[in-house]
């Protein structure tokens, strides 16, 4: 198997080196073909990016019309007709006074950025010593140096750790299995007023922004906080002059059903970082969107944001984003990922009788399904076990493709299988996706227990 391996990969330096990929040859629709003949239902739409499917067209000749007219220009000297209309359509789809928007080449450079803004805003407002950034426990917000120090998981971090910075982390809203042994709402959602502990302990003079994405995604296995949540998190950020952050990179532009994730809770950001979503993968693209007053700060104040990418604005990308969202609005492919999510859902909700299978949560078309030892308990899985990879790599034999999700409870163990598939997805495939995973989970089932 070694040499096979060796000869399949060539030169390329694969994230694992061991592992054998299949060569992937086309995308249509929901689907991907390998160069053997084999077909795979794209259920999870690679990492959650895929949003409006494989292979379309009106996208595709986006791209090559704006490569004719110009392909590159630096965003620091000049700008571009198609870089102001994506601007414009994001916002349009964003919530209140979230009207300026940056753009990047994908998720880690949106939180990286979002960092370094919040720093110059309270830097230009007078509040220089505001540097730190609060984050969750079960978050995930990137893997370059800024953004891994958001970010807490164990086995993400541990090769690293003396480069991080460290920046403190909160339980997250993870009901299910709640930090303080307490059951909502009688637990008159603690998770959310410990964040003013934390300002308090670290000293609100030092506290810059808190991070968190709506809906937690490849840590989180798709944890849901309760109603409550965001209210009182945008109100204590409001009280300590504390930007509030929300990571759209997965739950953006439609994956919840709504445009973005924040607006299931009614509450306005100071600061949104997407990627993913907002070119469904068809070419690295990301953003951060901000509110008219973050913006001001630094209009009427130094008057330059001290920060860019050589690629940040870059026309062909932009083009590309433009067609997507556009391709979205016109399809309704928003309200879709709500009506297939909900159908989704409750088909999933039938694998509870699987004796693994804990809880299943999650809005619109991000769904996780927990897996445990004991359901009484909720004890989870030992690591060796390897139970989500086992039933993920299951799946894919049966040519169902799933986000497999290790470390959930505390870094180490946890299991977790997420389904998200494009928007374009139709109830037959998603009965298809459904009795797939159910096969694999089956499978692995009686192996394990």
């Amino acid at each position: 198997m070694e040499n096979d391996v060796n000869e399949i990969h060539g030169n390329l330096f694969y994230r694992s080196p061991i592992k054998h990929y299949p060569m992937i040859t086309k995308g249509e629709g929901i689907f991907l073909f390998d160069d053997k003949g084999n077909k795979f239902i794209d259920g999870s739409g690679g990492p959650f990016v895929v949003n409006i499917g494989h292979g379309v067209k009106e996208v595709n000749e986006a791209i090559y019309k704006q490569a004719e007219q110009v392909a590159y220009v630096h965003n620091a000297a000049f700008t571009t007709r198609v870089q102001e209309d994506l601007a414009a359509k994001v916002t349009s789809l964003a919530p209140s006074k979230m009207n300026r928007v940056f753009f990047v080449s994908g998720g880690s450079e949106a939180v990286e950025s979002s960092i370094k803004l919040a720093r110059q805003y309270h830097f230009e407002t007078g509040n220089a010593q505001k540097y730190k950034v609060i984050s969750l426990w079960q978050g995930f917000h990137g893997s370059t140096l800024g953004a891994l120090s958001l970010t807490r998981e164990i086995k993400r971090r541990k090769y690293f750790y003396p480069l991080l910075i460290p920046f403190p982390h909160i339980p997250s809203p993870y009901c299910y299995r709640c930090y303080y042994g307490k059951t909502y709402p009688e637990c008159g959602v603690i998770c959310a007023h410990v964040l003013e502990s934390i300002i308090q302990n670290e000293g609100e003079q030092t506290v810059s922004a808190f991070i968190a994405e709506p809906i937690m995604g490849v840590a989180g296995g798709a944890i849901t906080p309760p109603p409550e949540y965001f209210p009182i998190i945008r109100e204590i950020c409001d009280t300590y002059n504390v930007l509030m952050i929300a990571d759209e990179i997965v739950t953006g532009f439609g994956r919840t059903g709504k445009p973005f994730g924040i607006m299931h809770w009614d509450v306005t950001p100071d600061i949104m970082t997407c990627a993913k979503g907002i070119c469904s993968g068809y070419v690295p693209l990301g953003a951060v969107i901000a509110h008219e007053r973050v913006h001001s700060a630094i209009k009427n104040g130094t008057g330059t944001f001290s920060h860019g990418f050589t690629f940040s604005g870059s026309p062909v990308s932009c083009a590309a984003g433009l067609a997507v969202l556009n391709y979205l609005e016109a399809n309704n492919l928003i309200s879709r990922a709500k009506e297939m999510g909900d159908y989704l859902k409750e088909q999933l909700n039938e694998m509870r009788d699987c004796r693994i299978v804990g809880d299943v949560r999650g809005k619109g078309l991000m769904i996780g399904l927990e897996l445990v030892r004991d359901k009484s308990t909720k004890e989870p899985f030992d690591a060796s076990v390897k139970l989500s990879d086992k039933i993920g790599a299951r799946a894919q034999e049966n040519g169902l493709i799933v986000r497999p999700i290790s470390g959930l409870v505390d870094g180490t163990v946890g299991d977790c299988i997420m389904v998200g598939p494009p928007f374009i997805v139709e109830k037959e495939e998603i009965d298809l996706i459904c009795a797939k995973l159910t096969e694999a989970i089956a499978g692995v089932e009686k192996e394990v227990v």
